[in-house]
């Protein structure tokens, strides 16, 4: 009788054993599992443990877009060619909301922001960017006299006084605007578009449905030849970085794009795939 309950016990005490072996094993190849856990602290040993690196991206016609059956874009081509020379599966998710995809990283659902964003005081607070990817400036989107009644487009900043311009929501341009505002000593009006993003803000100003639109030069750049209605000649801001974005403490993975990046602006290769999307 005694050995019986001793053989039940150490049977017991077995099944608990195998259990918690493929617990442990079913936890430890959860997509985004980390050495403490948590997907916020997912750096690049873990993306290289799981093999799979998380990208979130804007959606439109320089970054990423889809065309038929195939996806192409800037940054889908530079996101593609850091997986593949980094040995990893690249998942990306188009997010047209900035604000959005910050919230996504910072919660771990991504890895990296791979889109333009402008390197600011405000945004270094919440987020490490790497080495510059691109320079860029934001424009001032309006209308040629020819398609707005003979009115000639804004050229000097201060004219800009008591004028609307709208942005997508929560745009890093918001800050310059606020300073442009501060700069003239009058009111510079910003509406934040939270349906529309720069794109489908040109498309507006081309129609005549507003007036004025801020967005990066080298979207107004793509898109001139397709809206000839719009005028894109007047800057709203000096030339500025521009950088992908990771978790503040994804050091690693900062370290190892830091040293990519390096390696492809020295033989230009940034500049080569930048030119296929930017005319």
């Amino acid at each position: 009788m005694k050995n019986y309950q001793q053989i039940t016990i150490y049977a017991a005490l077995l099944i608990i054993v195998v259990l918690t072996m493929i617990l442990l094993k079913i936890w430890n190849d959860e997509p985004g599992r980390t050495r403490s856990g948590n997907p916020k602290d997912r750096d690049y040993i873990e993306i290289k443990e799981d093999g799979v690196l998380h990208v979130v991206t804007e959606y439109n016609t320089i970054g990423y877009f889809v065309s038929g059956d195939t996806i192409s874009g800037f940054q889908y081509d530079l996101v593609k060619l850091f997986g593949k020379d980094a040995g990893f599966q690249v998942e990306i998710y188009p997010e047209m909301s900035l604000q959005k995809s910050i919230d996504g990283l910072i919660a771990g659902n991504y890895d990296i922001i791979a889109r333009s964003i402008p390197v600011t005081s405000e945004l270094r607070k919440k987020l490490n960017f790497t080495e510059p990817i691109t320079l860029n400036k934001q424009v001032l989107v309006q209308r040629t006299a020819k398609y707005n009644k003979g009115m000639k487009p804004i050229r000097n900043q201060l004219d800009l006084a008591g004028k609307t311009l709208y942005v997508p929501q929560n745009s890093p341009s918001l800050l310059r605007i606020h300073n442009l505002s501060v700069e003239i000593g009058d009111t510079v009006y910003v509406m934040e578009s939270e349906k529309y993003e720069s794109e489908q803000l040109i498309i507006m100003v081309a129609k005549g449905d507003i007036d004025y639109a801020v967005c990066d030069e080298v979207i107004a750049r793509k898109n001139k030849p397709r809206f000839p209605e719009i005028d894109i000649n007047t800057d709203i801001s000096f030339t500025q970085l521009q950088s992908w974005a990771v978790r503040k403490n994804s050091f690693e993975l900062l370290d190892s794009l830091n040293a990519w990046i390096f390696r492809l602006q020295q033989t230009r290769e940034i500049e080569k795939i930048q030119k296929q999307y930017v005319k």
